[in-house]
């Protein structure tokens, strides 16, 4: 990979990868749960994981519990697979400047 990969390179959404990465594969994090983690805006959440969901990145599942609307988000194969290659390409940069 000589370029990284533009939908994940954005702070925000490196954040949002790098904390759904480590949950077991079909498992979700809240959208307020996430929002703790990365510290950002809802608005500024909302849209990071919309485009992580049109690049297949991600899952997003919307539901209510009672009445109240609860949004979960899941890392796809692709996601982690783009986030793994992701994590490639830093290395390899490392790698690269360490080399005398």
């Amino acid at each position: 990979m000589e370029q990284p990969d533009a939908v994940i390179h954005q702070p925000v959404r490196l954040k949002i990868v790098a904390a759904l990465k480590p949950l077991p594969e079909h498992e979700q994090l809240e959208f307020v749960r996430l929002k703790a983690i990365v510290g950002a805006t809802e608005g500024n959440l909302g849209a990071h994981i919309t485009t992580l969901e049109e690049a297949g990145y991600v899952e997003v599942e919307k539901d209510f519990v009672g009445k109240k609307p609860r949004t979960r988000v899941r890392l796809s194969k692709a996601g982690r697979r783009a986030f793994e290659n992701y994590v490639a390409y830093l290395r390899d940069i490392i790698d690269t400047r360490s080399r005398p």
